[in-house]
């Protein structure tokens, strides 16, 4: 197991910043994963870390050893790309075994770590079948082999799933954790698909514009995002714009709540830690936790607002709502026996309770 330190690392391609001083603490066995939309920098990020980009500033550690002048082949990376890259005149035995046999391990040795890796990639029963005979999934488990069978220190993913049917991802992501966890080996993962970082990660970093907008667990993620770009990017949300009134002292162990006048609103979230009486906020609330209050409960009070109906979606196990809050457009996602009541078109009005409200502030120049 390795750990993978970034400091500061930055890469120029001219006058373009493709990454932005980046740095990342990676743990011994840990799997990570870069998110976010095409463009931010997370695949120039892997290739630094891989050797097969130079960063233009910045370090790049494995175990302390700073690695920048190592060449790729000596890192003793594993990679994995959207392109499974087999040989195709060559048999899936012989794929897996080809790093081992550039390395000049013993025969013997490298029939057995090849089994060895075949069954635990469950294709032991195709070791003699060439690639053009396996499916898309098949075809990337051999790729799979064919990297853990040079014992990596750690384990580099680069959109792996991406050119496969959403069935097939969903089943080889798991597949991808399995073997992780399995080996112990520090792996790094890019993806632009929440589902899969949300999945498989110990920890995520979102980018966005060659910088780590924000790193955490999944819960850190979705239920606390820090900047406006992580809230709109991840996951479903509804931003109110307003402004800080005042603050509130939180339950003891708790930090302090905002108070954020939006018009004629009040909303009351969690202090995010930047921000004073004045500035201007986005109070981020997810669909899901927003509340449809049944008929007679009044209007007014925190994080109660009064809207009207524009229109509903039935999906089956939910009903999505769109209410019209004072000129603001708000999400709601109701599921349960209640979803069934919202049906009726004749039912216009309703009340709402917004629950866990994030509140970010809005300048972009900012850090959270």
């Amino acid at each position: 197991m390795t750990r993978v330190q970034l400091d500061l690392v930055t890469k120029r391609f001219g006058a373009t910043i493709a990454v932005d001083a980046v740095s990342a603490d990676i743990q011994d066995g840990e799997f990570v994963t870069l998110l976010g939309p095409s463009g931010c920098g997370k695949t120039t990020t892997l290739r630094m870390v891989a050797g097969l980009v130079d960063p233009t500033a910045g370090q790049i550690r494995f175990d302390g050893q700073v690695v920048n002048a190592v060449p790729s082949h000596r890192r003793n990376i594993g990679l994995a790309f959207q392109s499974h890259a087999l040989f195709p005149h060559l048999t899936v035995a012989r794929n897996v075994a080809f790093g081992l046999e550039v390395k000049g391990t013993p025969k013997a040795e490298t029939k057995a770590r090849v089994a060895d890796m075949l069954d635990m990639v469950e294709l032991a029963a195709y070791a003699d079948r060439m690639p053009a005979q396996l499916s898309g999934g098949q075809q990337q488990r051999v790729a799979l082999a064919r990297m853990l069978a040079t014992d990596p220190r750690v384990l580099l993913f680069d959109e792996p799933l991406s050119a496969l049917d959403r069935n097939l991802r969903d089943t080889l992501k798991y597949s991808i954790l399995d073997l992780q966890r399995r080996t112990r080996k520090t792996a790094i993962y890019v993806t632009h698909d929440q589902s899969e970082a949300f999945a498989i990660s110990d920890r995520i970093f979102v980018m966005n514009e060659g910088r780590i907008e924000q790193e955490g667990t999944q819960l850190d993620i979705y239920l606390r995002p820090r900047t406006e770009f992580v809230a709109n990017f991840v996951g479903d949300n509804n931003a109110i714009s307003g402004e800080v009134a005042g603050f509130v002292p939180g339950e003891p162990g708790e930090p302090r709540l905002v108070d954020v006048r939006a018009g004629d609103l009040r909303l009351r979230g969690m202090d995010p830690g930047n921000v004073r009486e004045g500035d201007r906020v986005l109070a981020f609330v997810r669909p899901e936790n927003i509340e449809i209050v049944a008929d007679g409960f009044g209007g007014d009070g925190e994080n109660l607002l009064r809207g009207q109906v524009e229109q509903i979606v039935f999906e089956g196990p939910t009903v999505r709502l769109l209410v019209d809050v004072g000129g603001t457009p708000v999400k709601v996602t109701a599921g349960g026996i209640d979803r069934l009541t919202l049906l009726d078109k004749e039912r216009r009005d309703v009340t709402l309770r917004l629950q866990d409200v994030t509140v970010v502030r809005d300048d972009p120049n900012v850090a959270a």
